[in-house]
């Protein structure tokens, strides 16, 4: 039987936990979704070659592999070398191109496998940006290497871009550049500055009814090159807005990762397809309630995936940008990886209190796929706190 942990709580206090959650079991093979499903996928540190783990991190690649073969198994498609694979927190784009390259030979291996894969201009340095042109010149880098290996973009938010760009007409200059020549159809990606501060701004504007109206005419000039749009806000009813004046044929996928269950359910008339952090989390969950959704049981699904969501505010927390640590935390606990350790050793830009908040709504949000070594690895992780 799990033994009773004690566990720290927001007034400080040491509190009895017990588990009692039950373990998703995992599909006999890949079920079949109605929605489009990308999980960003996190990467695995290597601790024992971790010599400069803020300047180079170590990456392990065996593991960070097997991962995304977990994934694929559930049915997922992978968001590879996205912002929860520390881009620009960790993991520079030296690092994400082998990241990319071997992610994508893998998927040759694994029929039904796909993934998109992440394209910016995190080479360059936001504070080494003096134009237009330098930020597509560093685009045009990234998305012609992930097309040369056979990928699919999705065109990350770019930090360089938000710095230089003085008006929406700058977006559109830059974005309908590089899409006038991408071969493949791309996936745009509105990240908030909830997620990256560096972001403020974006798309010409502090005003959401400006910074849409940029973004439509971008998706509305370039529309033979544009899969969709990713949007994380973290507010539901602007995804809604952008979401109903979409041109046909463009699709929205939900980032929020406070609101996914009812966005990705829909309304009657429209809903989001998925690119999330959060399924990288609770896949086995989402797995499920996505695939009882195809089948017409919005039921089970609310049963399956509601209950996920309060983990993932939490995780998503302010300041949200740390969320990576409780994505990789959870995959410690669920036996992933060996060892809670991350690149940058950004496991410490939460405390332990958050941790065991983690931990018990991942129990009862029925995510903790091992509980007795999820149970052994938090003891373990509460010893190094004095507990």
């Amino acid at each position: 039987m799990t033994d009773i942990l004690k566990l720290p709580d927001q007034s400080g206090a040491i509190t009895s936990y017990k588990l009692l959650g039950t373990p998703i079991a995992p599909p006999s093979s890949p079920p079949l979704f109605n929605r489009i499903a990308y999980a960003a996928a996190h990467v695995v540190s290597d601790p024992l070659r971790d010599a400069l783990p803020w300047g180079s991190p170590a990456i392990d690649w065996d593991a960070t592999m097997a991962f995304r073969h977990h994934l694929w198994s559930l049915g997922f498609r992978i968001a590879e070398a996205m912002d929860t694979a520390q881009r620009g927190m960790g993991v520079d784009w030296v690092g994400a191109r082998e990241l990319i390259r071997r992610s994508l030979a893998a998927s040759r291996s694994v029929a039904g496998a796909d993934l998109a894969c992440g394209a910016g201009t995190d080479q360059l340095a936001p504070e080494n940006a003096k134009t237009l042109q330098d930020v597509i010149d560093a685009y045009e880098t990234q998305i012609d290497f992930v097309e040369a290996e056979g990928g699919r973009a999705v065109m990350m938010a770019s930090r360089a871009l938000a710095r230089v760009a003085r008006s929406g007409e700058d977006y559109r200059a830059v974005y309908g550049h590089i899409l006038g020549q991408t071969r493949e159809k791309v996936v745009l990606h509105w990240l908030g500055d909830m997620f990256d501060p560096q972001l403020a701004g974006y798309w010409g504007s502090s005003s959401f009814d400006k910074a849409l109206e940029t973004v439509l005419a971008i998706i509305n000039d370039n529309r033979e090159k544009v899969e969709g749009i990713k949007i994380s806000l973290l507010d539901n009813a602007r995804e809604i807005e952008l979401r109903k004046r979409l041109p046909d044929g463009v699709l929205c996928f939900t980032g929020d990762d406070f609101n996914y269950a009812e966005l990705i359910e829909g309304d009657g008339e429209r809903y989001s397809h998925a690119l999330l952090g959060i399924f990288d989390a609770v896949a086995p969950s989402a797995s499920k309630a996505l695939g009882h959704l195809a089948e017409g049981d919005t039921q089970t699904f609310r049963a399956v995936i509601e209950p996920t969501v309060p983990l993932s505010r939490k995780i998503f927390e302010t300041p949200t940008q740390y969320y990576k640590a409780g994505v990789v935390f959870l995959a410690w606990l669920n036996g992933h990886q060996s060892h809670f350790t991350m690149p940058a050793g950004m496991q410490s830009a939460r405390g332990i209190v958050h941790y065991a908040d983690i931990f018990r709504l991942a129990d009862q949000a029925n995510v903790l796929d091992k509980p007795n070594l999820a149970v052994n690895r938090m003891k373990s992780l509460l010893q190094v706190y004095g507990l």
